[in-house]
């Protein structure tokens, strides 16, 4: 449980530069350009959605941890 908060506490702001830096990048494509603006709004829309993933994954951890400090001490 522990691996999986740190990996989700590690990912997610990767995830979430990943999706400012490409959305950024994106955005300063001209058309000729390679790689062209359509695959690097996917690649901007997957790491928002895998960062997102990890902070969902974050709070459900941190909810299990909580329940489980909860329930060892009653």
């Amino acid at each position: 449980m522990r691996l999986r908060l740190l990996l989700s506490a590690v990912f997610l702001p990767l995830f979430l530069a990943g999706a400012a830096y490409f959305g950024v990048w994106a955005a300063d494509t001209a058309s000729a350009d390679s790689p062209g603006r359509g695959t690097l709004v996917v690649v901007a829309v997957v790491c928002g959605a895998l960062a997102l993933l990890a902070a969902a994954d974050l709070l459900v951890v941190n909810r299990r941890l909580r329940d489980e400090r909860g329930s060892a001490t009653l």
